[in-house]
């Protein structure tokens, strides 16, 4: 790895709002790669930055975004305040728009994990001409759907492994309906707790939700304990009770059938989260000028996290064939890899 020559966060305005970004690059010339964080709040840069440096900083600039009112952003005298789709589709564009021109460059890369992706594809059919390509993982597809066999799923492993607590508690919260819990957002974390406990959000190390975001946070040196623990906390569930309604009810299989940029889909085959048998058969209906499917056969919603290194060099293989393209007008292409494990 070659020495930095930027190793920075600093704050930036995002449409009247103080957002923070997160940039490491050994070489301002090399293209840029935005990273769009899930949650809704849960900011990634403390996983992005020490499992993926080691295979991209050399070759392209990373840059971590906390969203508005998640991680450093939050501010205790804006959580009042509605927070709308629109609004964060916005945001986004601003940021691609200031990296493009803090950058010199006229496309960037875009990463949406999650509700990143539903943010991503909010955000490409009607701003696309900044964006060279966009790469989705743990890809949301459709929220009725999504949330009744993401909880069809926890509730059968349950019954087969005679969990009697949880067959209890998911009895309790019920099968969502329309994509809500009755519950709210107290009852989507109990599921998405079991969930990740039973392989559905981490495939292998099955810790519970809340310390498979926490130790990383601890660990990587992104976050200080005061006063961002306190801020990303107070952001993720301010973010998931001002956003969930709106995108339990997106549906990109009738909504988002074309995209007019080259499309990678970096897909965990035992994500139970954002299911990945949704977000394949979306992927093979989806319009693009170019379009590849790549499967994390040891993952479930985060291949960055659980399979670093292949995923970091798979990327870092992908985009470098991609800036020896030229871009893609007019031609419709799909590409199915099968990834081999050395």
């Amino acid at each position: 790895m070659k020495s930095f020559v930027i190793d920075t966060n600093y704050d930036i305005d995002v449409n009247n709002d103080r957002q923070n970004i997160r940039i490491l690059s050994t070489d301002e010339n090399n293209p840029v790669i935005l990273f769009v964080h899930g949650g809704p709040g849960v900011c990634d840069r403390s996983m992005v930055i020490p499992n993926q440096s080691k295979y991209l900083v050399d070759d392209f600039t990373m840059v971590c975004w906390d969203q508005r009112m998640a991680g450093k952003n939050y501010r205790r005298k804006k959580a009042k305040e509605k927070m709308t789709l629109d609004q964060q589709v916005e945001d986004l564009n601003c940021v691609v728009n200031y990296l493009c021109e803090r950058f010199k460059k006229e496309k960037i890369y875009i990463v949406g994990h999650s509700w990143g992706s539903v943010l991503s594809c909010l955000f490409l059919p009607k701003h696309p001409e900044h964006i060279k390509a966009y790469i989705g993982m743990g890809q949301f597809v459709n929220g009725p759907e999504n949330e009744q066999l993401s909880y069809d799923f926890v509730m059968d492993y349950a019954k087969q492994h005679e969990n009697k607590k949880a067959i209890k508690d998911l009895q309790k919260i019920g099968r969502p309906v329309g994509g809500l819990y009755k519950g709210g957002i107290d009852a989507l974390m109990v599921q998405r707790n079991y969930m990740t406990k039973f392989g559905g959000g981490t495939y292998k190390g099955r810790d519970n939700i809340y310390d498979s975001l926490l130790k990383p946070f601890f660990k990587s040196g992104e976050y200080k304990v005061i006063p961002d623990l306190y801020r990303y906390y107070k952001g993720c569930f301010y973010c998931l009770e001002q956003l969930w309604e709106d995108i339990a009810r997106l549906e990109f299989d009738k909504s988002v059938k074309k995209l007019d940029v080259p499309v990678y889909l970096f897909q965990g085959d035992h994500d139970k989260n954002t299911p990945t048998v949704l977000a394949r058969k979306w992927f093979d209906d989806l319009e693009a000028p170019y379009k590849e499917y790549m499967p994390f056969h040891e993952s479930a919603h985060s291949p960055i996290n659980e399979e670093c290194e292949l995923w970091g060099t798979t990327l870092k293989e992908k985009l470098l064939e991609r800036e020896k393209m030229p871009d893609p007008v007019g031609i419709e292409r799909t590409v199915i890899r099968r990834i081999v494990r050395k």
